[in-house]
């Protein structure tokens, strides 16, 4: 919603946020000047998309009470990881659109990258606004469905990734002796211009590693140490592990009361 403000796509005033905090809708107002409501079914009845961003768990019980107010006019929108688009369709009415999406919280800026997947009733139609709203906050990518719980390993829970291993960088920077915020402006520069020399070469990763590692060089021996560490194993296990998890969440709740979200 930030994103979408910020990107000037939508005006605050057609925008109606529903919560069942209302302490957390008191802030978005005073934030956004948006409108906002404790009854779900006035959001629904009020908007023409519909954007449901609860967890996993409560998807079933708000998609219950949505329901009856939903039309095929209104365009679906679930970014609750692992829940399918034919369990969204199984608890709507006939041929309303949906799209799952996964954003990242890069969003939040303009840089974010979000994944769609369409639901049998979202046409072209649909796919063009969906593009539109997640293309105002960063890059979109339309995907099967059967590859979003794989983006969500990878793009939706990257953040943190990229955050831990900024962090190790500044510390292991503090470790060798500079101050902590020139550790950390290091880091921080450094990954921000490798990412953006990559994406603008359009070179591949292990070109530019190989540029840096000279032989009997530095750097090299910092690779070495990294690869005994086993860093390249451990983040493929990450986004595969946080993947598994996106796809356990799909199952239906009274199913599922062993998985917490």
């Amino acid at each position: 919603m930030a994103g979408f403000i910020k990107a000037g796509l939508l005006n605050s005033e057609n925008i109606l946020v529903s919560d069942v905090k209302r302490e957390s809708l008191q802030v978005l107002a005073e934030r956004f000047q948006v409108g906002i409501t404790e009854d779900n079914k006035r959001a629904v009845q009020a908007g023409e998309a519909v954007i449901c961003a609860v967890k996993p768990a409560h998807v079933k019980t708000v998609l219950a009470e949505i329901a009856p107010f939903l039309t095929p006019s209104h365009l679906f929108i679930s970014v609750a990881a692992g829940i399918t688009l034919s369990f969204i369709e199984a608890n709507l009415p006939p041929q309303i659109p949906v799209i799952r999406a996964m954003p990242n919280v890069p969003a939040l800026i303009g840089e974010g990258i979000t994944t769609l997947a369409l639901g049998k009733y979202a046409g072209e139609k649909e796919r063009e606004e969906g593009e539109a709203l997640f293309g105002a906050v960063g890059r979109v990518v339309v995907l099967p469905e059967e590859n979003l719980n794989a983006a969500t390993g990878l793009s939706g829970s990257g953040p943190a990734y990229i955050s831990i291993i900024l962090e190790a960088l500044a510390d292991g920077g503090v470790k060798m002796g500079l101050p902590r915020q020139v550790a950390f402006d290091l880091a921080l520069q450094t990954m921000i211009g490798t990412a953006r020399m990559i994406q603008l070469t359009g070179d591949h990763p292990g070109l530019l590693k190989d540029r840096v590692a000279s032989p009997a060089g530095s750097t090299i021996y910092g690779l070495h140490a990294l690869e005994e560490g086993g860093l390249r194993g451990l983040l493929i296990s990450a986004v595969e592990a946080a993947a598994k998890r996106a796809g356990a969440l799909q199952v239906p709740v009274e199913e599922n009361k062993g998985l917490k979200s």
